[in-house]
């Protein structure tokens, strides 16, 4: 066998490519990972922020999932807590909708299920006189409020890349794989990015491509697809601040769906997310009129103060790619992932990832793992405790991260200093370095966007583009006009031509 030759390959740099790289470099294996764009630029970055159980999955079932999904976000927040951190939702009770009593039944399970310590537990709420009833339409006076997570989930995704990397894996971001095959008990992969056309080899395929994980099996792979795939379009608005208070809100809608409102990036309101089944191509994917609309509609239904869609400032969608089971309606249908593993005799594994959401991304890693160790002995599970880049300090401890970077680089304001630890944690020093004034990180684009954090995030997390860094690596394209985001992709170009010469 070729010494060059990958322990596994995998084709697909969201959330779940990224998360078996790094779980599969943590145990030895020799791990080659591509991504035909940016990491998280499609599904990974276009969730609705969420580190949850699910609770309306309660009603369909889905009490393995629901469970899996708790136990693991209380185990994501302590790996992750510069980018994860808890979050207050409040439900309010419509009339006419799901019962008081289920409402309280579903929440009790909630609470229990996942066999929660950190997080605290639910409780009943008068709207009348808790502030979180001051922006509701008088009518909403009761309520329940119950515990879930936050995450960035663009980082999220280059935290387990850069960790895998770190690790030993071979990452590459805007690499294509145009055709694989079987070849003599191998992989052959032929890949194509930045330098060129080269040939991969490896003993085991992982296709975690996400919305094109079907289109991988036909035109790179070229086998039938082994599982039905069901993509289902999610989008979000962006508008102005809509409440003061720092509670996110979950809202029931007649069509048993729901949306939630949650506090984004501080001065905004995140309002998301529809569900309809998509026929498009997932790269194209954007917020139409109706979704647009619906959402303005559905939150207009609770809040005092109507949302229209002159407020919203932004819009982003993704495409789900979920299994099939059959479901009557794009919301039924399950969030749980399918692995499928095509493993004739004495030839090379191939595994197929289908659906999952980005809370249980860390279990599915393992669960593919241990699929493939039949064909790919490894080391034994070990990312439940490790922490991620950046995040290796006490989950409720941001803010004495926030005074420490203070202490140390007392010309920051402390909003520039939250900033940077809840994106990068305890690397926020790798920026700064030496720096004894603002002027010392040179160029700003917006309001604390500087030139070295620019640098960073080039050499360190893939970023080669103006949106990479403002809508993936950051969210201060929230914060930055043209001029500013022009004169950001001329410096990066600059940045990136002084590399390759």
């Amino acid at each position: 066998m070729p010494e060059t030759a990958y322990d596994i390959a995998i084709i697909g740099g969201g959330i779940n490519g990224c998360g078996i790289a790094r779980d599969a470099a943590g145990r030895g294996l020799k791990v080659f990972l591509c991504e035909q764009n940016d990491f998280a630029s499609a599904t990974s970055s276009a969730s609705t922020k969420l580190i949850h159980g699910g609770l309306r999955y309660l009603e369909y079932y889905e009490f393995r999932l629901v469970r899996e999904a708790l136990i693991e976000r209380e185990r994501l927040l302590k790996i992750a807590p510069h980018i994860i951190w808890p979050l207050r939702f409040v439900l309010p009770h419509h009339e006419g909708l799901r019962p008081r009593w289920v409402l309280r039944l579903g929440l009790f399970l909630y609470d229990h299920l996942g066999g929660r310590k950190i997080l605290p537990a639910s409780r009943s709420l008068d709207l009348k006189s808790d502030p979180c009833g001051a922006p509701l339409k008088p009518e909403f006076a009761a309520g329940f409020e119950y515990s879930d997570c936050w995450v960035d989930d663009a980082r999220l995704v280059v935290l387990n890349a850069m960790d895998a990397a770190a690790r030993g894996a071979d990452i590459n971001s805007r690499t294509k794989c145009v055709a694989a095959r079987r070849d003599g008990g191998l992989w052959r992969l032929d890949v194509e990015g930045p330098a060129g056309r080269r040939t991969v080899l490896a003993k085991g395929l992982i296709n975690a491509a996400g919305p094109w994980v079907g289109a991988v099996l036909h035109d790179q792979i070229r086998l039938q697809t082994p599982a039905s795939i069901r993509l289902v379009k999610g989008s979000h608005i962006v508008v102005p601040k809509l409440f003061r208070h720092n509670h996110a809100y979950i809202f029931q809608n007649a069509d048993n769906r729901i949306v939630f409102a949650i506090p984004y990036e501080k001065d905004f309101t995140l309002i998301g997310t529809t569900d309809e089944d998509y026929q498009g191509d997932p790269a194209k994917v954007s917020a139409s009129e109706t979704e647009i609309a619906y959402l303005c509609a559905a939150a207009s239904d609770y809040f005092a103060k109507p949302v229209t869609a002159s407020d919203v400032v932004w819009t982003y969608s993704g495409v789900r790619p979920l299994y099939d089971d059959g479901a009557s309606s794009a919301q039924e249908a399950t969030r749980d992932y399918v692995l499928n593993l095509d493993a004739p005799e004495q030839q090379a594994p191939l595994l197929s990832v289908f659906g999952g959401k980005i809370t249980t991304y860390r279990r599915l890693a393992e669960e593919v793992l241990s699929r493939l160790s039949r064909h790919l002995p490894s080391g034994k599970p070990w990312t439940s405790t490790a922490a991620l880049p950046g995040g290796d300090f006490h989950h409720d401890g941001v803010e004495d991260m926030i005074r420490a970077l203070l202490g140390v680089y007392p010309f920051l304001t402390r909003e520039h200093a939250h900033r940077l630890i809840r994106t990068y944690g305890s690397r926020a020093e790798l920026i700064l370095g030496g720096a004894r004034r603002m002027e010392d990180l040179g160029r700003r684009f917006g309001p604390d966007l500087t030139e070295a954090e620019v640098s960073y995030l080039m050499q360190n997390e893939w970023a080669q583009t103006a949106d990479d860094v403002l809508w993936r690596r950051t969210k201060l394209g929230l914060r930055t006009n043209a001029e500013e985001r022009a004169a950001l992709d001329g410096v990066m170009r600059a940045g990136r031509a002084a590399s390759a010469a």
